[in-house]
């Protein structure tokens, strides 16, 4: 079988036509989405960029494999211990491993690796190609190597190209003279004036007031020419989603060129064909913008769009994990899923529609705030432990189905639909220890540290690597612009968020 999984950095899903957005942002991956199996609930186990690759590559959740944060030791795989043979192809095998192992050639074209000094995710590709500018090059800096690639393989049987383009994740840098296809397009209408001046007098790393990284260092905004400063109205809004609509257009020309040398070559109809994404963005909900720093819908929730042979074209709802996916290409590879994954395949779902889903998903984040999100019914319950120098809450609830840009936490007004859903993240959180102790799925009980959830390590280490050595400049900044109180909250708290739910929603 040839696959093709283009995976797009900061891509989220209603940002897509094929996905009811309005504008034309997506033409060649919506055409694409016309034969293919689309998923609407499918979500990153955890976020951002580094644990989810690693999940997705290793078949298991950060919570085993010990990534979960961008630094530290928890940006490192655990050692596997006494299942540490002389290669890795036992239980713990990687997704290209497991695709070698059933007769593919495998190969990365990506930077990620260096980009996180992420080696562990090279582990099983035949080939690794580094697009060299560590995340930050353009689609027509990627585009050329799985050209190359593609003309001297794609009419081979059995590969697996794993293509990684950029352009939506910040800074938004698609060059001007592509022009701003969108510029007579209004900006989505859920983000109010009222709403927007309500997140400027607020704080945090990539806030309205505070859009752009170097404001936690000291350095100030950054000079590009698609972003503003700041958030401060309707229109600096409208120019920051352009900006990110832009870079989707823009790597979705090139998207439709691979299609077409994939149809010069005669195999289109013959590839399986993956778009996806590693976690999405936040653009404003929460107070973000143009970041991944949460674990809610926005940053975890993906496309998935599946084409190829076997493949049944439709729509499905269900709730699945991106691991889940590794677990599916190595059954429809004709091989067996790896017994130490926590990966479960859904290939009914995608060859017959048969539904296979799971009642309810648990997302992670711990490159910037310390939290951990339930996703079940139409609900999002967020648990946060480490705020990230937001205005977090313990626990929030959202209505997604009437507030999908988590507006209004509903948690105060739903309290036993809270409590359900603290419910689900306990049972969850035990099952996955009791999994490390006894061997089951992802957990390994000879790893060190096997038994340590790894979200609180990061807690322990002080929260983000990115906020370390930054608390003076930015109390800094934020009592020079009038915001004293939330300057003593960070030095007061530190980021912790220490009340009791059982408190807060009593």
């Amino acid at each position: 079988m040839r696959i093709l999984y283009i995976d797009v950095d900061s891509l989220r899903p209603d940002h897509l036509g094929c996905y009811g957005y309005e504008r034309d942002t997506s033409p060649n991956v919506d055409r694409i989405a016309e034969d293919a199996r689309r998923f609407t609930n499918y979500y990153v186990s955890d976020a951002p960029c580094l644990p989810s690759r690693t999940a997705y590559l290793s078949g298991r959740f950060g919570i085993h494999t010990g990534v979960v944060s961008h630094a530290g030791i928890s940006a490192d795989m655990r050692h596997r211990g006494d299942e540490r043979g002389h290669t890795n192809r036992g239980a713990y095998r990687t997704l290209p491993t497991a695709l070698r192992e059933e007769g593919h050639r495998t190969a990365f074209i990506s930077p990620f690796p260096q980009r996180h000094g992420a080696w562990h995710a090279v582990d099983g590709f035949n080939e690794w190609i580094d697009t060299g500018n560590y995340g930050l090059e353009r689609a027509d800096e990627v585009y050329p190597h799985a050209e190359e690639w593609l003309e001297e393989h794609a009419a081979d049987d059995d590969w697996y190209l794993h293509v990684n383009f950029w352009d939506p994740h910040t800074p938004y840098d698609t060059p001007e003279e592509f022009g701003n296809p969108f510029a007579d397009d209004p900006a989505p209408e859920w983000l109010t004036e009222d709403l927007i001046r309500e997140h400027y007098e607020s704080y945090g790393p990539h806030s309205a007031q505070d859009l752009h990284h170097g404001y936690l260092n000291g350095d100030g905004p950054e000079d590009l020419e698609r972003t503003p400063d700041e958030i401060t109205d309707r229109e600096d809004f409208g120019r920051w989603v352009d900006g990110y609509d832009v870079g989707i257009r823009y790597m979705d020309e090139y998207i439709g060129d691979i299609v077409d040398l994939l149809k010069s070559q005669g195999v289109y109809q013959e590839t399986l064909i993956v778009v996806s994404a590693d976690h999405g963005e936040n653009l404003g909900e929460l107070n973000v913008y143009g970041d991944h720093q949460t674990a809610d819908d926005k940053t975890c929730r993906v496309p998935l769009i599946v084409k190829g042979p076997g493949v049944e074209p439709g729509v499905d709802d269900d709730f699945h994990y991106h691991v889940d996916l590794s677990a599916t290409l190595v059954e429809l590879a004709g091989g067996d899923v790896p017994d130490g994954w926590d990966g479960r395949s859904f290939l009914p779902a995608l060859t017959d529609g048969d539904s296979e889903g799971r009642p309810f998903l648990v997302t992670g984040q711990g490159a910037w705030a310390c939290q951990r999100g339930v996703r079940w019914d139409d609900w999002l319950l967020l648990r946060t432990y480490h705020d990230g120098w937001r205005e977090f809450d313990a626990v929030e609830l959202y209505d997604l189905a009437s507030d999908p840009h988590k507006v209004e936490n509903v948690a105060d007004e739903h309290p036993t639909v809270a409590e359900r859903g603290m419910a689900l993240l306990d049972r969850w959180r035990s099952q996955r220890g009791l999994d490390a102790a006894v061997g089951a799925d992802g957990g390994n009980p000879g790893a060190p540290r096997a038994l340590v959830d790894p979200l609180f390590e990061v807690v322990r280490d002080g929260g983000s690597v990115y906020l370390r050595d930054a608390e003076e400049p930015y109390t800094t900044r934020l009592r020079e612009t009038g915001r004293e109180e939330h300057a003593e909250t960070i030095e007061d708290r530190g980021g912790i968020v220490d009340q009791d739910p059982g408190e807060y929603l009593s």
